[in-house]
């Protein structure tokens, strides 16, 4: 029996963590919660030092052709710029680069596709630490 996502009232349990490191140290960490019921998966960021709260608060909606991953910036050095995005098979992106400029960037294959950004998925990475 299949349970839909869209009108399950969803049930979060805490499902994991995947930690975020530079010199194998933490500098931040996406929390994963999945539903009981339906078992979509939600995720929360935690960027420590980062005091105001993030963009997606509490259990964000993702589309159901949409995967949860994360972004990285590889233009700024020394402040370890990463996101939590939600990404999908194809398409573009908005990601806030160098003086908060906000550029587009190309996502193909759940992945984005730039020389000086890179992304990885959530889902492959629960309960692991990703040097970034």
């Amino acid at each position: 029996m299949s349970i839909d996502t869209e009108t399950c009232k969803h049930q979060p349990v805490y499902f994991g963590v995947v930690n975020i490191n530079i010199d194998e140290r933490t500098i931040g960490s996406v929390d994963v919660w999945r539903c009981g019921v339906c078992k979509k998966k939600f995720c929360e960021e935690k960027q420590l030092g980062i005091e105001e709260l993030a963009d997606l608060v509490g259990m964000p909606k993702i589309d159901p052709d949409a995967k949860w991953g994360v972004t990285v910036c590889k233009l700024q050095q020394g402040k370890y710029k990463w996101k939590l995005v939600k990404l999908k098979e194809n398409g573009e992106i908005k990601h806030e680069c160098l003086d908060e400029k906000i550029i587009p960037l190309k996502v193909n294959d759940f992945k984005v596709e730039d020389d000086k950004h890179w992304s990885f998925l959530i889902d492959d990475n629960i309960n692991k630490a990703v040097e970034i």
